[in-house]
């Protein structure tokens, strides 16, 4: 029997619906996980096609005893950012609807040997696909100055400067190896008035080494391009972000999809040609109080959904 994979979706009602699902369409769950999402996606479907998509090979083993007996899923172990070849590799070449949800699993977090919590004591591993560079490649590898980069462009950190400079004066004693190092050490280039305010001080290194590891809004911007690229006319694709950042690129990325003519005002008529090729059948959507009560990781997500405009001949 493999590890139990839980993952508890934000936005489930929400996500699902707002994909429009038809009986007989074909569907992208881009971050399957746990399969709460996709589980319920497939629910919907009578002769359609569910492609449920994860890079954590434990999430995959997880889904495949799940859906053993789903005829219309598909489990694929790839990297979303691939959704293109991952579709013509199923036989398609476009997708009625498309849903990202770009959060951390809570069996990633809750996984003391993964190393994504600073709360447990663990190697600094922090890989959703459990292959590649790791946590420990970082803080240890990484120059001062690219520390202090990615602490404060990733995780938004005011003490950046300070928490790269303690961590490469650390390395030199011994290697940074668990995730309590990491964080007796954050503790320590933080000011002490600072770490008594708010949440806890090593949470937006730990964000920023986590989407460093897993290069999480590297290219970001071409996936979400890419994904609206591939569905079909009236598709819609729903992302849920987690924090600022992504959502950021999200937000923008969706409204020049949805932008049209961009000349000057004082031309007298468009020469740029261009188009909207997307409408916002909503704006983003917050976590409702109860899910907020009963989720408290869902506090910060938002959940975004782009429609293709059909356009007739």
């Amino acid at each position: 029997m493999v590890m139990d994979f839980y993952h508890v979706p934000v936005f489930f009602k929400e996500a699902v619906q707002a994909l429009n699902i038809r009986p007989d369409g074909i569907y992208a769950d881009c971050t399957a996980g746990g399969g709460g999402h996709s589980a319920a996606i497939a629910e919907n479907l009578k002769t359609g096609k569910l492609i449920a998509i994860d890079r954590d090979p434990q999430a995959i083993e997880f889904l495949k005893e799940k859906f053993n007996d789903c005829k219309n899923i598909s489990l694929v172990h790839a990297n979303f950012f691939n959704l293109r070849s991952i579709l013509s590799e199923q036989g398609y070449d476009c997708a009625d609807g498309i849903l990202a949800d770009l959060g951390v699993s809570s069996h990633q977090l809750d996984t003391p040997q993964r190393g994504f919590s600073f709360h447990q004591n663990a190697p600094l591993d922090m890989r959703m696909s459990m292959s590649g560079k790791s946590a420990a490649d970082v803080v240890n590898g990484y120059s001062e100055a690219e520390l202090r980069r990615i602490l404060y462009d990733y995780g938004e950190e005011r003490y950046s400067p300070s928490i790269a400079a303690k961590i490469v004066k650390a390395r030199e004693l011994k290697q940074i190896q668990t995730t309590f190092e990491l964080v007796e050490i954050i503790k320590a280039a933080i000011p002490a008035a600072a770490r008594r305010e708010g949440r806890h001080p090593a949470r937006r290194t730990f964000q920023a080494i986590r989407i460093e590891v897993n290069g999480e809004l590297e290219n970001l911007q071409n996936a979400v391009e890419t994904m609206f690229s591939l569905l079909s006319p009236s598709g819609r694709l729903a992302i849920i972000a987690f924090h600022s950042l992504e959502d950021r690129i999200v937000k923008k990325t969706f409204a020049s999809l949805c932008s049209g003519c961009t000349c000057p005002p004082e031309f007298p008529i468009c020469v740029c040609g261009k188009i909207p090729q997307g409408r916002l059948p909503f704006k983003a959507q917050k976590p409702s109080s109860d899910e907020m009560e009963h989720n408290p990781r869902s506090k910060s997500a938002r959940l975004r959904v782009i429609e293709k405009i059909e356009r007739r001949a």
